[in-house]
């Protein structure tokens, strides 16, 4: 895992005379300005020395030239006699082909400076040390910026911004723009910013939903993670009185603002159970009722090594999720990426993926709510569901006999039926063992099918719908015995009710 970059760790390593730095950022400019901060406040009168690759002349265009003119940079950067921090930002293109390069880091690092300190700093987008120099290179990790970087920018352009200035007077302002610019590097936020000044009204509301928008975007084009736009609320569930009422207790101690503003915000919880029940829908109604970004992780993705290993894209979703906090990470069948089965499949990326996920889990000091779902949680390893890890474990079952009736009124008002013209007691009775997506499912075919023939939808719509469905609690029968046994004792149940 590497060492985040800071202010404070960044003069140390100046001061203790570090000679080879690897800073991997997506932003030169703000990680060079770290860096002359740093230097300004540990050891004064040297100076910060900057190479790109278009320095060398105006008239290299050959790689080899180029490649020649890294070689001369760094000759001369070693060479120097007197004391300097010297930043490179395009080493990462010729290093892994040109030997000079690595012969000459090698015996850098091996030797102490002649003539006072001296350091070397490397900086890129997700820079690959070659691995004759990965023992001699300390590697650090610029985070995107938090709360109080993004306040401090934003105060020290509004005095050259008249129309920023303007928005940040209004009533909490600061605030709100703030939060909506956690997760935006400040290239995309000060962007966001030039085009929140053509908009019609340039109101701040507009300004923050345009920040939103731009972070759904960063998000998506990450990659890693979804952005899930989300309006659901926990009164839009059928049943699962005792995991609301979790919730409502950490309103009652800590206060909705609160948790809202991240403040005391619970590590997360695990929901474990059969498919089809409002696991994901009540992630969502979390998210949605504390006012909370939801960020969707998939595991398969993380597997895909689309972007990059598995271990490195999970390094990345987490670390832009903190960037994000407070924020809801939504781990989906968490038991598809992390499982006792792909270890002895997978081999050494399922145990660095689970080293990492459990150590970051532990350590993380950003408040994300971790909000994982799992079908079979007999398949996590024991370390996942030990204490302290997650806040609890929640059993959702299959919905009981009153939730069932909650069930039937929801969906019948989301296809636009009054509830009081059906019978939700009989209709309860009838679909006794059936999920809460197989009900979802039998009113919608209900409603299509009167549809079709061009009138109401009729109780024996319905109840014809349910006849033709054979549910989940009868195709997986023996599974769910399994779920339910382990489940026993093991987890908090959910609802309140219970049996079918």
């Amino acid at each position: 895992m590497k060492e985040t970059l800071t202010l404070a760790n960044l003069v140390q390593h100046i001061i203790a005379g570090t000679p080879i730095l690897a800073i991997n950022t997506t932003n030169e400019s703000r990680s060079i300005n770290l860096i002359q901060n740093a230097v300004t406040r540990g050891v004064k009168d040297i100076e910060v020395h900057q190479w790109r690759c278009t320095d060398a002349t105006q008239e290299t265009v050959s790689k080899a030239e180029q490649g020649n003119g890294a070689v001369k940079a760094l000759t001369n950067a070693i060479g120097q006699q007197a004391a300097g921090v010297f930043a490179f930002m395009d080493m990462q293109w010729f290093w892994h082909d040109e030997a000079k390069i690595q012969r000459l880091l090698l015996d850098f690092s091996q030797q102490r400076a002649q003539g006072g300190l001296k350091c070397l700093i490397f900086l890129g987008r997700e820079l690959e040390i070659p691995k004759a120099l990965r023992n001699h290179v300390v590697q650090l990790w610029h985070p995107l910026p938090n709360a109080a970087e993004i306040s401090s920018f934003l105060e020290k352009l509004r005095t050259s911004d008249p129309f920023l200035d303007k928005l940040l007077k209004e009533p909490d302002a600061m605030e709100h723009m703030v939060r909506a610019a956690l997760g935006l590097d400040m290239i995309r936020l000060e962007r966001a910013l030039r085009l929140a000044r053509v908009t019609r009204s340039g109101q701040l509301e507009e300004v923050v939903s345009a920040l939103h928008l731009d972070k759904k975007n960063a998000v998506q084009q990450s990659g890693v993670l979804e952005f899930v736009d989300n309006n659901h609320q926990a009164d839009q569930i059928g049943g699962m009185e005792n995991l609301k009422h979790w919730m409502e207790k950490r309103e009652q101690a800590f206060g909705a603002a609160q948790l809202t503003a991240g403040e005391n915000l619970p590590s997360g919880v695990l929901l474990m159970g059969i498919s089809g029940c409002g696991k994901s829908l009540f992630v969502k109604a979390i998210a949605a009722r504390w006012r909370l970004p939801l960020l969707r992780l998939d595991m398969a993705t993380v597997y895909a090594g689309t972007y990059g290993s598995p271990e490195h894209s999970l390094n990345q979703a987490c670390a832009l999720a903190e960037a994000m906090a407070p924020c809801v990470l939504w781990i989906d069948e968490l038991e598809s990426g992390i499982s006792t089965q792909g270890f002895k499949s997978g081999g050494g990326a399922s145990s660095r993926v689970l080293g990492y996920f459990l150590t970051w889990m532990q350590e993380k000091a950003a408040p994300v709510f971790v909000a994982a779902t799992a079908n079979a949680i007999e398949m996590l390893p024991a370390e996942v569901l030990r204490k302290g890890r997650f806040d609890e474990i929640f059993y959702i079952a299959l919905p009981a006999l009153e939730e069932r009736k909650v069930i039937f009124s929801i969906h019948l008002q989301r296809q636009g039926f009054e509830p009081q013209a059906f019978d939700p007691e009989t209709l309860a009775h009838s679909s006794k063992g059936f999920s809460g997506a197989e009900i979802e499912q039998a009113v919608a075919s209900a409603s299509f099918e009167a549809l079709a023939l061009k009138r109401p939808m009729t109780q024996k719509d319905i109840m014809e719908a349910l006849g033709r469905t054979v549910p989940i609690s009868v195709t997986m029968a023996e599974q769910i015995k399994k779920i339910e046994a382990w489940a026993f004792k093991r987890a908090v149940p959910a609802s309140a009710a219970q049996g079918m």
